[in-house]
């Protein structure tokens, strides 16, 4: 393909999924399917122990969940101005730097978009949260800086941000036909970000729209932190979470947190958490759970677990009905589900922590109310979560966008209008 500018590649790298898209040559939008049909791709490699090779995306979680043998790794976005970055973790039989590895996958990401396009992809616009890390300007700087610098290391070398809530108001933009005050729900898999925003249609292709941002706000809390607190609530409580063991004591949690946290996961694995789980035994009553913890730890089933809860999290929420979660590989005796009633009990603070702070956009924004609520990202679809929204903004239209594909296109129209 022949053009007389550079494509910019727009980036939405998710906790949970990723996404791409650019504008091309002729002036029109491509969102690039990443993941075979599908624009995104979840955010997932699997190293392959006995092939010595690396899977990506949907070839990764299905090469895992179908029981081969290797290290599966998701949620890196998280690590993201952590400590963490610079360690290394086992993977077979060397040791990986977590930066590495999330390198490895922008450099997946590059060869697939380039392979789409047919031609070398150097310019990127990267989509950001409002705040990678709460209540901490240092460690969020430095998590940006990581971000950028893995890009580079895969071979971008002109590089933008922009905050993923905008870039999804921009893709909002492309529909509107007059001036509308919206605020934009980005609901991700790690954190929940706002904007209120002017959009006007007569004003989509001018590169400084700083003017039309009226506020931004955000809280580390998103999609995986649902599926942690559903695990915790409905998988956790089999093998012994809050079992009141031996003198009346409840049973170390540290573990059964590690198990449901999809970055965490692997720690639970190593030596010493294995002999610190073994010896939690004596503070058990019931021995049935212990084993039952054990054989989650020995055969590393931890991912799978979370997996098959946030199956049974996605089915409850587009049905409104009980949904089971799929445990028969560790032991068919349970039969555990995710139901609305449960769904909004386990849910019910963090949810009404992400609308409060939707709220405070709002209200930061020197409004009472918007004209439409913009609904984005992979867990914006939670049916709880977009009730709340719509109690606490009566008057609003509520739009439900491009959950994997919005912010990937906004990133992408704003690299079609950035001065590189």
């Amino acid at each position: 393909m022949e053009t007389s500018r550079h494509l910019v590649l727009g980036i939405d790298f998710g906790t949970s999924n990723s996404a791409c898209a650019l504008i091309d040559a002729h002036g029109a939008l491509q969102v690039i399917p990443l993941g075979g049909a599908k624009a995104e791709m979840p955010t997932a490699l699997f190293f392959a122990s006995e092939t010595h090779t690396v899977l990506f995306g949907a070839e990764a979680m299905q090469a895992y969940l179908s029981g081969t043998e290797g290290r599966l790794l998701r949620s890196l976005k998280s690590l993201l101005g952590s400590r963490l970055m610079d360690e290394y973790t086992a993977v077979g039989d060397k040791s990986i730097r977590f930066f590495d590895i999330v390198v490895l996958f922008f450099k997946e990401l590059k060869r697939r978009c380039e392979a789409h396009v047919g031609q070398p992809l150097t310019h990127a616009v990267l989509g950001r949260p409002v705040h990678f890390v709460d209540d901490d300007a240092e460690r969020d700087l430095l998590a940006q800086e990581t971000l950028g610098r893995a890009a580079r290391e895969a071979g971008f070398t002109h590089i933008a941000y922009q905050m993923e809530p905008i870039a999804a108001a921009l893709d909002y933009e492309q529909r509107v036909t007059q001036e509308t005050t919206a605020l934009v729900v980005d609901i991700g898999g790690g954190t929940s970000d706002f904007t209120v925003i002017r959009l006007n249609p007569a004003r989509s292709t001018q590169s400084d729209r700083s003017a039309d941002i009226l506020a931004t706000t955000g809280v580390h809390i998103g999609g995986t932190d649902f599926d942690r607190l559903l695990d915790l609530s409905t998988v956790m409580p089999h093998l012994g979470y809050k079992h009141v063991g031996t003198g009346g004591r409840i049973v170390p949690s540290s573990v059964f947190f590690d198990l449901s946290t999809w970055h965490l996961i692997h720690q639970a694995y190593t030596r010493k958490s294995l002999h610190f789980a073994k010896e939690l035994w004596t503070d058990y009553t019931d021995q049935a759970l212990h084993r039952r913890l054990m054989d989650a730890l020995e055969e590393q089933h931890g991912h799978r677990m979370l997996a098959s809860v946030e199956a049974a999290k996605i089915a409850c929420s587009i049905s409104g009905q009980s949904a089971p979660v799929q445990l028969d590989f560790l032991d068919r005796s349970l039969s555990p589900a995710v139901d609305a009633v449960g769904m909004e009990a386990a849910l019910h603070a963090s949810i009404a922590q992400v609308v409060q702070c939707a709220q405070d956009c709002v209200a930061a924004a020197g409004l009472s109310a918007v004209d439409a609520v913009y609904l984005t990202g992979g867990s914006s679809a939670l049916r709880t979560l977009i009730e709340a929204l719509r109690q606490a903004m009566p008057t609003a239209t509520l739009v439900e966008g491009n959950r994997f594909g919005g912010v990937a296109a906004g990133l992408a129209w704003a690299g079609a209008v950035h001065p590189y």
